[in-house]
């Protein structure tokens, strides 16, 4: 069945697997009937073994059709779900050219130090925010306007790469109610977890009260899910504690959003 739905197509834009599968159905439906799986294979730079495994999904969600003689055919159903792709991904083009083009030109950051109009400055991420000082960096910069210690601070003519790494979510499973909840919770292991992290984060009852019980308030509770993912984006290292049974979809959004994590049980058994 194609995916109509906005969310469904948008997820092009953070998956690689609905990337390949989008690139399969577009070369099948340029060369089709005659386009050979080592072919697409060579194209993509993928296994043979991997455009099997993806042709095979799409055949079964009724995309892709193939007779007897191992010949394939994008169905309706999959010319669909191409060109709703391909709208979205027209959509992000049009976004960056007309809209990004122009912001990236000029960059706000947080003044680092006391700062002067026509001052080269160094540009740097520190704890989820772009900063702006004297210091030597790999990122550099015109100041823009004078700004004082922690205002906000314009930079222009911005060179070089700022250099940048994602944030680990520790990711802590707790019992749901049913199992013990809060009170089958390993408190000193639960503690070390979070010690290491910038932001802590809970989803279910169950995980908000394992951390009260270690004396912790967390950081996020709605829209945590989300929350973390951002400050994991910014480089923050976080820790999301999360009632067993909202455990498996948050690990297929972390592999689909492809951040580093690291799993936990601290659970007495």
């Amino acid at each position: 069945m194609a995916q109509n739905s906005k969310d469904k197509n948008s997820s092009l834009l953070r998956s690689k697997r609905d990337i390949s599968r989008f690139q399969i159905l577009v070369e099948i439906t340029e060369h089709q009937p005659g386009v050979r799986q080592q072919e697409i294979a060579t194209k993509l730079g993928v296994t043979p073994q991997a455009v099997s495994e993806y042709i095979r999904e799409l055949a079964d969600e009724g995309m892709v059709s193939a007779n007897r003689r191992g010949n394939y055919e994008v169905t309706k159903s999959g010319i669909e779900w191409v060109l709703a792709n391909a709208e979205i991904l027209e959509s992000y083009a049009r976004h960056i050219r007309q809209d990004l083009i122009q912001q990236v030109a000029f960059w706000t950051a947080i003044a680092a130090e006391d700062l002067k109009a026509g001052e080269d400055a160094g540009v740097f991420m520190k704890d989820g925010f772009l900063y702006a000082g004297t210091q030597q960096s790999a990122a550099r910069g015109t100041v823009v306007a004078d700004a004082t210690k922690g205002t906000d601070v314009g930079i222009a003519r911005l060179t070089g790469i700022i250099d940048h790494h994602e944030g680990t979510i520790h990711v802590c499973k707790v019992p749901r109610i049913q199992q013990g909840g809060s009170r089958r919770v390993q408190k000193d292991r639960l503690k070390e977890i979070i010690a290491k992290t910038g932001i802590v984060a809970a989803v279910g009852v169950e995980a908000r009260a394992a951390l009260k019980s270690v004396g912790r308030e967390p950081d996020m509770f709605f829209g945590a899910r989300e929350g973390v993912i951002e400050a994991a984006f910014h480089g923050i290292d976080c820790a999301l504690v999360i009632v067993d049974e909202e455990f498996a979809d948050f690990i297929k959004r972390l592999e689909g959003r492809e951040l580093p994590y690291q799993v936990h049980e601290p659970i007495i058994p």
